[in-house]
């Protein structure tokens, strides 16, 4: 399928583990739906799906690996334009998914070990429940029914040519590439099926009936385990009490809710665990400080006097039991802390009672129920060293059904809610509690489909979550002078908003997105531009940099493409603001370019050598290429120094 004249498509480059763990989070739903979809029928759709889960998550590579000649094979690469993630990361994380379903399908022996990429037969498995995606119509079902009926090679060729690449060139090629002996024939195979009457193949494989990431849980059968547990049951308890009079301290059990048992006794633990020697800063603390972060928040909430719940926190963070969920953002410890915490908030939100405390270096969550029945409690830690007025803006407090509540700096005079997708359009009050609290707002939904991406706007500071306990902070600009999103700023976000999915769960601290160029296209075909996200942690490493390329006359929403990227490096920052990047684009006349950028300043010249060759003044470089040429870039600042693309 030939491209559109605007549509860019990046240089094939050496796939690594970083760049595939960024396709495989990006692009997960479509990848375990293309796996649900090839694994044979006879599994069941509880175990497809489960399989199918486990053959993505496995899908990462172990070191730098040369993107489509895993088999020795050319593999081609997606193609924007046509549905399929422009990313040579991508292609190569969906060639290993496949390879591994088709592995599957295949019979061995009895007592033959399994292959590569394959399962043991009875894993993976979820005691006690049963997944599967929601029913879909009788078009769904006709076609599930007929693709049982094809053989392992044909569904994929079938799957394959419907969601990812039309051309059956490229059907065959990936299909060798997965180790099939006769592509050819699959794919004449897939031809023979003939889908419901009156349906779409590409809407209908993108249905709920084949989404394994939209599932229904039902339970196992209650009569059998019930039966299989009574004996289990009556041994244990008998074991239990015995452990209990073994275990019981000299003092007898507290109220600790959720805890383990205590193993030692120190002056400074018990201190800690001391409800009464937590910490409060002064109401108005915030307005004299020195540099306004946690350490200068109010205490705030309705249960801010319960002592029996700030026991519970104090004993569950200093001992989690196993009844508790503890999660860390990267880098974050999850210890005790060293001395008595400062109180943020204690109150009830929702169906929960939470505790936010701070101890200089973490912000730390506890969550239970709020009848305080002391079973299954919540433990989150993030870390927020040197917090700042303009980073310390909101804590999260609760999460529900896709939704979140958050408690709000005492200097945040008002909160609204803004579409990054939309830039043009007014934010939504979002309204708050006496107590700093907001009402639930949504989400951006982690999965592929970005049709819209919230944030909270505060005054004039902009903030998103990207699923941790303090959202991160959006600013535009050069790195030297990062500043608030204002109006012109919000455009470029609107481009670049749907790749801070790759940057969730990282503990990213801000998010800067600098347009570093802009050059003009051959043939007038218009302006391009070229804009560095960069993501910086609160741990120092672990950023990350996305070198992004948006075609002229796109639309507000339109992500821009990802062309280069890169992890733990000073490029695009505070240290070091040079960034290059280059991209394969196609003129309306048919002809290729290779198009480069650099930024940050002092740039003298930029050469591409290899498959392309080529060098101009200045930073930025368009010269004729053939499509599919692989070009080395390089770029000469004023002395001397070179740099090459994030990578």
């Amino acid at each position: 399928m030939e491209q559109q004249a605007t549509a860019p498509r990046p240089l094939p480059s050496p796939v690594d583990v970083e760049q595939a763990e960024a396709a495989l989070i990006e692009h997960y739903p479509r990848l375990v739906r293309l796996g649900y979809l090839v694994l044979p029928p006879s599994l069941g759709r509880n175990r497809r799906v489960l399989t199918a889960h486990a053959l993505a998550q496995r899908a990462l590579p172990r070191n730098r690996v040369a993107a489509g000649e895993q088999s020795g094979l050319p593999v081609p690469p997606p193609r924007g334009p046509d549905g399929s993630p422009a990313d040579p990361g991508y292609a190569y994380v969906r060639l290993r998914v496949l390879r591994a379903a088709l592995e599957a399908g295949r019979p061995r022996g009895r007592w033959q070990l399994p292959r590569p990429g394959q399962l043991p037969p009875l894993l993976p498995q979820v005691w006690g429940l049963r997944l599967f995606p929601r029913s879909g119509g009788a078009d769904e079902l006709a076609l599930d029914q007929a693709l049982s009926a094809l053989s392992g090679p044909g569904r994929a060729a079938y799957v394959l040519r419907a969601l990812e690449l039309p051309a059956d060139r490229d059907v065959r090629q990936v299909l060798a590439a997965a180790g099939v002996e006769d592509p050819g024939a699959a794919v004449l195979e897939a031809d023979g099926l003939r889908a419901p009457a009156g349906s779409r193949d590409a809407s209908l494989l993108e249905s709920m009936e084949f989404d394994p990431c939209s599932l229904q849980a039902r339970p196992t059968d209650l009569m059998r385990r019930r039966q299989h547990t009574r004996a289990a049951i009556a041994a244990l308890a008998a074991a239990a009490v015995c452990g209990m009079l073994v275990a019981l301290p000299g003092d007898g059990w507290g109220p600790d809710g959720a805890a383990a048992p205590p193993y030692a006794q120190n002056t400074a633990a018990q201190q800690a665990l001391d409800p009464a020697k937590l910490t409060k800063a002064a109401p108005g603390a915030w307005k004299t400080a020195d540099r306004p972060g946690f350490a200068a928040w109010p205490a705030r909430g309705d249960r801010l006097g319960d002592r029996e719940l700030l026991h519970r926190a104090l004993a569950v963070w200093a001992r989690p039991g196993r009844s508790v969920q503890v999660t860390a953002t990267p880098g974050t410890p999850s210890g005790p802390a060293a001395g008595p915490p400062q109180l943020l908030y204690a109150g009830e939100v929702g169906q929960a009672a939470v505790v936010l405390l701070h101890d200089g270096l973490r912000v730390v969550r506890y969550a239970e129920s709020k009848s305080g029945d002391g079973g299954a409690a919540a433990l989150d830690f993030a870390r927020t060293d040197a917090a700042d007025a303009d980073t310390a803006t909101a804590v999260v407090v609760g999460r529900a059904d896709n939704n979140v509540r958050y408690l709000t700096a005492p200097w945040v005079d008002e909160v609204s809610v803004r579409d990054l997708l939309k830039p043009g359009e007014a934010p939504i009050p979002l309204r708050r509690g006496a107590d700093g609290v907001t009402d639930p707002t949504p989400s951006p939904a982690p999965a592929s489909d970005c049709h819209g991406w919230p944030a909270l706007q505060m005054g004039g500071r902009l903030v998103t979550d990207l699923g941790e306990l303090t959202p991160a902070r959006l600013t535009s600009g050069t790195p030297a002078a990062p500043r608030d999103v204002g109006d012109r700023a919000r455009a470029g976000w609107a481009h670049t908003a749907c790749h801070l999915q790759t940057m969730r769960g990282q503990g990213v601290r801000t998010v800067n997105a600098w347009p570093y160029s802009v050059q003009q296209l051959p043939g007038g075909a218009g302006s391009a531009e070229w804009t560095c996200a960069r993501a910086e942690t609160w741990r120092g490493a672990g950023s990350r940099a996305l070198a992004l390329f948006q075609v002229p006359g796109a639309r507000a929403a339109a992500a821009g493409t990802v062309v280069a990227r890169a992890e733990d490096t000073p490029a695009c920052g505070t240290r070091d603001p040079h960034v290059l990047a280059g991209v394969l684009w196609k003129s309306a006349a048919g002809t290729w370019y290779a198009l480069a950028a650099a930024g940050g300043g002092d740039v003298q010249s930029v050469t591409a050598s290899g498959g392309v060759r080529g060098s101009a003044p200045g930073d930025r470089l368009a010269v004729p290429a053939k499509a599919g040429a692989q070009a080395e870039l390089s770029a000469r600042l004023a002395g001397g120094r070179r740099i090459s693309t994030l990578r």
